[in-house]
């Protein structure tokens, strides 16, 4: 049993750096960017090509992952979505959804269809015992790792300076701009934060949730539950959100494998029922 705990408690964590870029975006931004799941995919493919074909040591490899998937968000914000920030939220959607199909048939060309194997370092793999508890060795690093992502997010979020001009930003831009606030920079380096992390948990998460082609429209869907059930106020909402989801999906298919996947949707309504706006949404 503690040990599916703790299963689910790094793939909660995986899921919350998937998914805590497209918080910020929608959130913070107010911007609705299915495409998210692209820049997660990519990532996963220079981890992969990183250390499969090139011999870069994994470790390595994710800085890069990040920094690639940003400096590529930087450059569509600049050049595609700064033009549809003021637009509607179903332009923004048809928008980004034609970018995931534009990825995943690009992808497909270049990479082809077939499913990539990440090939871990073996100081990462197996299982230690902690307690008479077996626990994956690769799962408690990705428990370490998600965890100082997800502090180190919420501080500068909640208590820098950057995080306030970002929340200025939103709430009101003329406004932000009359008091000397660069609001199309703040907007610009958010957007590739945002775009780095999906691509960081991209590489993360290639050996436990696969990669190929398709893995943006997969996993889009999981991306969304976490925003809509943790709400979009703060980190802290996705972070519980996705854990709590990250727990009853590895325990669900373990107990109870004929409903799948299904225990997130059942988790997913059950929350909106009793908090429409996620369970840490802004009173009023």
């Amino acid at each position: 049993m503690l040990t599916l705990l703790f299963d689910g408690l790094a793939y909660g964590m995986l899921l919350f750096v998937l998914s805590c870029g497209l918080a910020v975006t929608l959130g913070l931004m107010n911007f609705i960017n299915l495409a998210h799941g692209a820049f997660a995919m990519a990532g996963g493919y220079v981890t992969v090509i990183l250390t499969n074909r090139w011999g870069v040591p994994f470790l390595m490899s994710l800085p890069v992952a990040f920094l690639v998937t940003g400096a590529v968000g930087a450059l569509l914000e600049k050049a595609l979505y700064s033009r549809l920030y003021d637009k509607t939220h179903l332009d923004q959607v048809l928008f980004s959804i034609g970018l995931v199909f534009i990825a995943v048939a690009g992808t497909d060309y270049l990479m082809g269809s077939q499913q990539q194997i990440l090939n871990l370092p073996d100081f990462l793999k197996g299982r230690v015992e902690i307690l008479g508890t077996g626990i994956g060795v690769y799962r408690a690093f990705l428990v370490a790792v998600c965890g100082v992502l997800a502090l180190a997010l919420q501080l500068v979020l909640a208590r820098t300076r950057f995080g306030s001009r970002l929340r200025a930003s939103v709430d009101d831009r003329r406004v932000a701009r009359g008091v000397g606030i660069r609001v199309n920079t703040i907007f610009a380096v958010t957007f590739a934060v945002g775009s780095g992390l999906a691509g960081l948990g991209g590489a993360l998460g290639a050996e436990i949730l696969g990669l190929d082609p398709t893995f943006p429209l997969k996993f889009m869907v999981y991306f969304l539950i976490v925003v809509s059930v943790g709400g979009t106020s703060s980190m802290t909402g996705p972070l519980v959100a996705s854990i709590l989801l990250g727990i009853a999906d590895v325990l669900g298919k373990y107990y109870v494998p004929s409903l799948g996947g299904f225990i997130m949707y059942i988790v997913l309504v059950a929350v909106l029922v009793v908090r429409p706006n996620g369970l840490f949404s802004r009173a009023g």
